[in-house]
């Protein structure tokens, strides 16, 4: 979560929504014990670190990963956010330390949600602990699933995690989905019914996150062509450069110019300050200042929505379709989904019927926001 901006806005908003209907809600930190070095692993850590710090030419093919201080001056920005913004618990580390929260925390209600936190391939060590396994003796507890995600229509999960986590599932008082191959997921594999809802951002108006940006002072985007790219490329640059020229309008993105596997010992010694991650309300506020966006992100989408910009999706399938294919369907806007090469040929200048797709959000605003109430006032129960 710790430079998710995405991520780091839908738990900022369920919170608010929470805090909103009188309760105090927490958020479970906890650091993945699948990045815990072995023997062989610290070898391997060693091995990078001196490859890169003697001599930069030996780093080809070997990535290099910045230790802890490099890691937290990277994140200093976003990290500011979480410290101000989130109220969370100290760091989880074990299976054990999850176990311990029930007694210490003594909480009554446990909120699972959102962003993607149903799919395997981004909690491989604590993928139990999303279904509350750590919570299954607990007598008295309540159990919602707010808009969780699989970030995906393809089934990822192995047999063995199947099975425990649909026996887990059966445990939870309500259970929605915010794409509607998540609720066919649900019925399908684990045997539980799931009710569509939005996503924790949708849930706060244009306005909440304007107000954020007025606290913080937020200056100026300097462009008025937002890109968000996660996976950008020359392909897609390209592209945003050449809408870009043809609308007269000045590409800008909000991310640090080295990041993941372009980081290198040589890179954090000579441009380090490139390395980090601007704030969240600096990314919040390119929202705001653009008058188009082009983004291959699903909050990169929500927020386009959000504050009602013209927008462009860069479909992309390696982090999942069903996330876009979902949302866009549900507000008819399933033409803004589109390839690199299409983006050359599409017209751009499209507009979108705003009024059409704002009363949809606030029709589903109300049903998502009932369900939430209810669920928490026992009206409504997924056993």
């Amino acid at each position: 979560m710790q430079t998710n901006y995405g991520g780091l806005l839908q738990n900022y908003a369920l919170q608010q929504v929470l805090i909103h209907m009188g309760h105090e809600p927490e958020t479970i930190l906890y650091e993945d014990q699948k990045k815990k070095m072995t023997f062989v692993s610290r070898l391997s850590y060693i091995k990078r670190f001196l490859l890169h710090s003697i001599n930069p030419k030996w780093f080809k093919g070997t990535k290099y990963v910045p230790i802890n201080n490099e890691r937290a001056y990277i994140r200093q920005n976003t990290q500011a956010f979480i410290e101000k913004y989130i109220r969370k618990t100290d760091v989880l580390k074990s299976h054990e330390d999850f176990i311990s929260l029930v007694d210490k925390r003594k909480y009554q209600t446990y909120v699972v949600g959102s962003d993607q936190c149903w799919r395997p391939k981004y909690n491989k060590t604590f993928l139990r602990e999303m279904f509350l396994g750590f919570a299954e003796e607990a007598k008295g507890l309540k159990r919602v699933a707010y808009a969780i995600s699989f970030g995906t229509s393809e089934w990822e999960m192995n047999r063995k995690n199947t099975q425990e986590c649909a026996r887990l599932a059966k445990m939870f008082d309500l259970i929605t989905a915010r794409e509607v191959s998540g609720v066919d997921l649900c019925i399908e594999k684990f045997g539980v019914k799931a009710k569509l809802v939005l996503d924790p951002t949708l849930l706060l108006t244009k306005e909440d996150y304007i107000n954020l940006l007025e606290v913080e002072n937020t200056s100026a985007s300097d462009g008025n062509l937002f890109y968000y790219l996660l996976d950008a490329d020359k392909s897609k640059i390209a592209a945003v450069n050449a809408v870009g020229e043809k609308l007269r309008l000045k590409p800008f993105k909000v991310m640090p110019e080295f990041k993941g596997d372009s980081i290198t010992k040589e890179i954090i010694k000579h441009h380090f300050d490139d390395c980090v991650f601007p704030p969240v309300t600096t990314w919040l506020r390119a929202f705001m200042d653009a008058d188009m966006t082009i983004v291959d992100s699903f909050h990169g989408m929500v927020f386009s929505i959000i504050f009602n910009k013209p927008f462009w999706v860069i479909g992309n399938k390696k982090r999942g379709m069903s996330r876009f294919t979902s949302l866009l369907g549900l507000f008819g806007l399933g033409n803004r989904l589109i390839s690199v090469d299409e983006l050359a040929n599409v017209d751009i200048s499209e507009p979108i019927n705003w009024d059409k797709v704002n009363g949809k959000i606030e029709e589903m605003k109300i049903v998502s926001l009932e369900i939430l109430e209810k669920a928490f006032n026992n009206e409504i129960c997924q056993k």
